[in-house]
């Protein structure tokens, strides 16, 4: 079955270029041209892989970003014409799952969305059928579904909070470093650096935790990494 793309930037020979060379091999490619559109696009179809411009008309792509995340964790490369590190690690921690900076090289652009694919791909694989819903004192999490409730109260995590939470739960008091859980959540062609790790750990237990300078599941081992206690 051939992989859905969408595709939004409101630069349209843009979108026509990576629309064709994706096609040749073999995508089915949706295009949109503005945030309103591609959030009600993405709200209607399923898609694979969504690449998405962060300077759009209306909803910038970080605001379509944080939406599609509310409903959806498919997959989200950011197209930014920016080059500056707190514009990407701002994507990052919206819920994106990668970027790349413009211009770029489609060739590259067909790499990142192959190698995103390989990971999702292996990422459910090895997900053990049994222990779908696993329960750690007064949170709960729902593996299947991807939900996450503490005290019977539904979390909104994007994917990356929800796959970092979801490796140190199932791993308790194993202590991963900021290099490791890069590796293991994020996969080892990412280009993005520890900070990414940092950002979505503050984000993770500002959501989570009562305190989050106290924390109760998600703790730091100076020095060394994070676990989950």
């Amino acid at each position: 079955m051939s992989k859905r793309v969408l595709v939004v930037d409101d630069e349209k020979l843009i979108v026509k270029g990576i629309r064709f060379s994706l096609e040749q091999d073999g995508m089915e490619v949706t295009c949109a041209y503005d945030g309103e559109e591609a959030l009600e696009i993405a709200k209607n179809q399923k898609f694979d892989i969504i690449l998405l411009d962060v300077m759009l008309p209306g909803l910038s792509g970080f605001e379509v970003c944080q939406q599609i995340r509310e409903f959806s964790d498919v997959p989200i490369v950011m197209l930014t014409a920016k080059g500056e590190d707190m514009d990407k690690i701002l994507g990052l921690e919206y819920g994106a799952d990668d970027y790349i900076t413009k211009p770029f090289n489609i060739l590259e652009v067909k790499a990142r969305i192959k190698a995103i694919m390989r990971r999702t791909i292996a990422k459910e694989a090895a997900k053990p059928a049994n222990d779908t819903v696993i329960k750690r004192g007064d949170m709960t999490i729902d593996r299947e579904g991807r939900r996450v409730y503490i005290e019977d109260k539904e979390i909104n995590l994007t994917a990356k909070e929800f796959d970092v939470l979801e490796l140190l739960l199932l791993n308790p008091n194993k202590v991963y470093s900021r290099e490791k859980l890069l590796t293991l959540v994020w996969g080892e062609d990412y280009p993005g650096d520890v900070r990414t790790v940092d950002v979505h750990i503050r984000r993770l237990r500002e959501k989570i935790e009562k305190n989050p300078s106290e924390p109760r599941y998600v703790h730091t081992k100076w020095g060394v990494g994070y676990y989950f206690k």
